[in-house]
Parts: C-alpha cells; structure tokens; sequence
C-alpha cells in the first residue's frame, strides 16, 4: 500500500489507484499525545485516546511507500503532521535495539518504506536544511530505507505531488 499523508487539502484524482490512500489531516480530530505511554503498557499498539489517530497509524505502518506533505515552521514539521507523526507512536514497542550506536525503538509490524517528504513555506536556506537533518534523524525511527527531501512553494504544491503519484504508477 501506498500513503499520502497530507496537512491540507488536495485536488488529486486516484480513483483509478486502489492502492494509494490519501489522508488530508486538516479534516481530521487528532489531539496531541499526553505521554501516558499507555499505547506501551495498558493497550500495546493501540493509542487510548480516541480521536481520528488509531485510524491513521496503522495505515503508516501498513505502507510500503509514503508521500508525506507538510508546511515548514521553524525547520520542522507545521503542527498538524507533527502531531499525528508523534501520535503514531504505538507502531513502535517500548523496547530499545542498538543501531550503529544509537538506541532506537523496535518497530511493531511495521513496513519498511520509501518516503518522499514535499515541504512547502520554509521561509530560508537555513529552514531546508534544519528540516533535512530533522527527517534523516528521523528516518531509522520511521522505518524508511530511503528517503527523500523536496521542497517547493504553496502554488507548485499539488503539482509536485501528482509528479510523485506518477512515479508511483510507473507512467
């Protein structure tokens, strides 16, 4: 399965792609973690909030290719994607591995992915590359084997995105 996890609306067709999902997060109730870690201890890999989340991690966990789409703010990602990518906590377990040197949580059934994150309003030079050390610190942590960074303005947006489907789709 293939995922686009969106923080605003888009204009995409894929009703011809059955195994793409796209999920715009600005329609979604998903509140933010209150590290109570009861997705590790009380409920293993399923979050005790109820909110739209335990909708959204698994389909993460699930795909094999992810397109993520988010504004910059500050060199990170905008407030909605970096809430569900925390509430997605319980697609890993509590236990910790060592990968070349650094501690790493072990994933729960979790896909590995290629992911292609399109970042639009980083306002500098210096926003882009804080968010691509953001993404590669990240990356063992998502599970991605590969992974790359775009950038691109708000108007080019929904372009670069059906440029990325297309990839997908081999066409």
């Amino acid at each position: 399965m293939k995922l686009i996890l969106s923080d605003r609306p888009l204009q995409l067709d894929l009703n011809d792609q059955q195994e793409i999902r796209f999920i715009d997060l600005s329609t979604l109730k998903i509140t933010n973690c209150v590290g109570c870690f009861g997705c590790w201890t009380k409920t293993p890999g399923k979050c005790v909030i109820r909110d739209d989340a335990p909708h959204v991690y698994p389909l993460i966990a699930q795909s094999d290719a992810v397109l993520y789409i988010s504004r910059i703010r500050y060199g990170g990602y905008d407030t909605i994607m970096k809430t569900m990518l925390e509430r997605a906590i319980p697609i890993q377990q509590a236990f910790i591995r060592i990968v070349d040197s650094e501690t790493h949580h072990v994933q729960r059934k979790v896909a590995p992915k290629n992911a292609v994150i399109l970042a639009y309003g980083a306002d500098s030079k210096e926003e882009q590359n804080l968010f691509r050390q953001l993404v590669a610190r990240n990356a063992r942590n998502m599970n991605f084997e590969h992974f790359q960074v775009h950038f691109c303005t708000e108007d080019s947006l929904e372009a670069a995105v059906r440029e990325e489907v297309k990839k997908w789709s081999g066409s």
